[in-house]
């Protein structure tokens, strides 16, 4: 992707979670595109910014050029349906950087394994999972915007290109991944996203 554009508070058990309204539209930052990392892949924690959380989500992979697209149409710019890992530096996040930075570091996008295509995102099961442990899980049908609704937003601020993908939100249960632990995203109908974390050396 040339970017990834990552949706915050877009789970409305997250948002409780959180401790902060529901928001009034889509709250929008970029993961550039130099995060990204695929299966199988580490994600790896930078020295110095403390807790590192997983995120599990949906990702949206666009499969054509999209300008100012309606909801209406939103299906035909959609190439399917993948897994993502919105990795974020939470201490840092919490004492006030911004999101881009606290999202942005190598590593800390982790996308795939698959892109399911012909897939009705508007209800899928997305779950986080570490060291086998369930520690997320929700439905997209809880999305406070839906896919649909995500692309016509975001393309009415930037184009979106074949191959960028929204990272539409993440359900409650966020937690620590520590050096040595196994993290997994799985969608429903997509597959499982599963990453090694390991210290930055």
């Amino acid at each position: 992707p040339t970017k990834i554009v990552a949706i915050g508070l877009n789970y409305r058990d997250h948002a409780a979670e959180q401790g902060k309204p529901l928001p009034r539209e889509p709250m929008l930052f970029l993961k550039p595109s130099t995060a990204v990392v695929g299966p199988g892949d580490p994600i790896e924690l930078p020295p110095g910014v403390g807790r590192v959380d997983h995120e599990a989500e949906m990702g949206i992979v666009i499969g054509r050029r999209a300008t100012r697209v309606s909801a209406a149409d939103a299906s035909g710019y959609i190439l399917g349906i993948t897994c993502s890992n919105d990795v974020t530096a939470r201490d840092m996040q919490n004492r006030g950087y911004q999101f881009s930075h606290v999202k942005g570091f190598d590593t800390f996008a982790a996308i795939g394994p698959s892109i399911a295509v012909g897939l009705d995102p508007a209800d899928l099961a997305v779950e986080g999972w570490v060291n086998g442990t369930k520690r997320q899980g929700s439905r997209t049908s809880q999305l406070v915007f839906s896919a649909a609704e995500l692309v016509e937003y975001v393309s009415a601020i930037m184009t979106l290109l074949p191959g960028d993908v929204i990272s539409t939100g993440t359900p409650s249960g966020i937690g620590p991944l520590v050096d040595g632990d196994t993290v997994t995203v799985k969608v429903e109908g997509v597959g499982e996203l599963t990453n090694p974390v390991r210290n930055r050396r």
